[in-house]
């Protein structure tokens, strides 16, 4: 497509004007976060390109992301559940719930020693 292997900045970003393709480099990104239900990828340090074709935007991020898995919720009905049939407090009744993922009947038996 182009002689000799190197392309021409210039006439590039010509051809892409033509194409009605703009691309523009976000500028001071400091943190990319993709939430998603089983936790967040969170990028750090990154390059993020917005391409603009045709009225779409589509956006390029660069960098490593790390997972940071979702925090365990807690319904306040498990929890009140559980005090019920520990005669345990709040507290130590969701520490029981977090530890046992949320299994309520685990939570119970881990509280009474059954």
């Amino acid at each position: 497509m182009f002689p000799g292997g190197k392309i021409n900045p210039k006439k590039m970003k010509q051809m892409m004007k033509q194409l009605g393709m703009e691309i523009e480099q976000l500028e001071d990104v400091k943190r990319v976060i993709i939430e998603t239900g089983k936790g967040n990828y969170v990028f750090d340090e990154v390059e993020v390109v917005a391409t603009i074709m045709q009225g779409a935007t589509t956006y390029q991020i660069n960098g490593e992301a790390r997972f940071e898995p979702a925090a365990l919720e807690i319904p306040e009905d498990d929890v009140k559940l559980v005090m019920e049939q520990t005669g345990t407090t709040a507290a130590a009744a969701r520490e029981a719930l977090a530890a046992t993922g949320g299994d309520i009947a685990e939570a119970i038996l881990r509280l009474t020693g059954a």
